[in-house]
């Protein structure tokens, strides 16, 4: 079995935009991704979060900051075979008042948590889609301004830009979905599925899905990547 982390914010936990409830499992893009990938020896790991961002803690709602969960995920979900990760449209509402250069400062934190944790783990880089004109206005989500949009417009071309830089696969969310009419902001069904599909594609050409992951060293130790795995988790 292979185990592929998908982490990110609403978009990946699956908020619905005509009611704010949550799409059931078999509608979101992760739960599309599973019913395809379920012959394959795959499972999918959703860890989708409301709020979360890259690297910027939100003062209201606790837990939000990507960075402080995403190595604590890897070693929970052990052994994973491969990471997708899809965050910064959170990181351009107007409280952190960052650019897409910040933003992107912020993914590569993220990166190099999974690069420093195993170099050889294959990564899938995702770029949010974008935030739909208007967002800002108070019947949707005033948290984001006229600002905001054009941040979340130039995230495509800085996380290129690092997917390239660090040897990981790319693809644009916003190649294959939109927000939805109804809050601009939230993929409707249909983009999940979209997603989905570009995803599974992306998956099927990243370096390499290992196969086995846990080995023996010549002390008999079990070992991950020829590190004892003593070393790298706490034992209980």
């Amino acid at each position: 079995m292979k185990n592929i982390l998908c982490f990110g914010d609403s978009n990946t936990y699956g908020y619905n935009p005509a009611d704010g409830s949550r799409f059931p499992e078999d509608v979101r893009w992760t739960g599309f991704l599973q019913e395809k990938a379920k012959g394959g020896g795959y499972r999918i790991i959703e860890e989708g979060l409301v709020g979360r961002t890259t690297i910027f803690e939100d003062s209201v709602r606790m837990g939000r900051k990507g960075s402080n969960f995403l190595l604590p995920l890897l070693e929970t979900h052990y052994p994973v075979d491969a990471v997708v990760l899809m965050l910064g449209t959170n990181d351009c509402k107007t409280v952190y008042n960052a650019s897409s250069h910040v933003i992107g400062k912020g993914m590569e934190v993220l990166l190099k948590q999974v690069k420093n944790y195993d170099a050889s783990l294959p990564v899938l880089l995702l770029s949010p889609i974008y935030l739909g004109e208007g967002v800002w206005e108070k019947e949707y989500d005033p948290e984001f301004n006229r600002a905001s949009v054009e941040v979340s417009r130039e995230l495509k071309t800085e996380y290129g830009r690092l997917a390239k830089l660090y040897g990981y696969e790319f693809l644009a969310a916003s190649d294959v979905a939109e927000p939805s009419s109804a809050d601009r902001e939230h993929m409707d069904a249909q983009g999940h599925r979209a997603l989905a599909d570009a995803v599974w594609k992306k998956l099927q050409v990243l370096p390499r899905m290992k196969s086995q992951r846990k080995s023996a060293d010549s002390k008999g130790n079990d070992t991950w990547n020829g590190r004892n795995l003593k070393e790298n988790f706490r034992k209980n």
